[in-house]
């Protein structure tokens, strides 16, 4: 299990951030010449975890394929649209897989969503209400097998299992080799702008371990100083 802090205000869900941040950096500095240019850059920014697992999963495959605009627009529609049915009952707001299963196909798919993506979406919901996702079970689990977990669900192949790992688990050693942010900030970080291959990237993250999240993470940042999350 990652230990975690956790940050929140009263006009504000809790984030959490990973405690093992400032060991990471420290670590990093000291290994790669690149990371001790490009830590200091960014404060006291770090990755964060917010919102439950199958939030982060339905966020994951809404923003597939699209800009990361439009991803926020087609999500802010899906949520209010899942939101609707509690108004007259009450109960709480939010994303989770029994309100998606409740809703129609014609009304996702008047939210923005494909209707690829409304399968993903229906399969993905399916497998957490009937309890074929262990969510509890993770803690205890390796990377691997909570990606082998992850991609036997439709639409989440090995890169969303590990942003996954990455943005809600917060696992400090993951490497993300299909990433083309990642290559493309190896690429301009330490070759000059010339193409890199996975190998390459590999090389350059041996010096890393045990904290490739924590650099990719600065990879990204190399690239569009405004965080992600999931």
């Amino acid at each position: 299990m990652v230990a975690t802090n956790k940050i929140a205000t009263a006009s504000t869900p809790v984030v959490v951030t990973p405690d093992y941040w400032a060991d990471a950096c420290r670590h990093l500095a000291r290994k790669d010449r690149v990371m001790k240019r490009l830590i200091p850059q960014f404060g006291d920014a770090r990755l964060e975890s917010r919102g439950d697992a199958f939030t982060t999963l339905a966020r994951s495959i809404v923003g597939q394929q699209i800009s990361v605009k439009a991803a926020q627009s087609v999500w802010d529609r899906f949520v209010l649209l899942a939101d609707k049915p509690r108004k007259p009952a009450g109960g709480l707001p939010g994303l989770n897989a029994g309100k998606v299963l409740r809703l129609k196909v014609d009304d996702m798919r008047a939210a923005g969503l494909s209707s690829r993506k409304v399968e993903y979406l229906v399969d993905l919901a399916l497998h957490f209400d009937s309890g074929a996702i262990d969510v509890a079970a993770w803690s205890a689990m390796d990377d691997e097998a909570i990606i082998a977990d992850l991609v036997a669900i439709r639409g989440i192949g090995r890169w969303t299992a590990e942003m996954f790992l990455m943005f809600h688990l917060l696992r400090p050693n993951v490497l993300p080799l299909d990433d083309v942010g990642l290559l493309s900030g190896i690429s301009s970080n330490y070759f000059s702008g010339d193409p890199v291959s996975r190998s390459d990237a590999r090389e350059v993250a041996a010096a890393w371990s045990p904290y490739c999240s924590v650099a990719t993470w600065y990879i990204w940042r190399s690239l569009d100083p405004v965080p992600v999350a999931y």
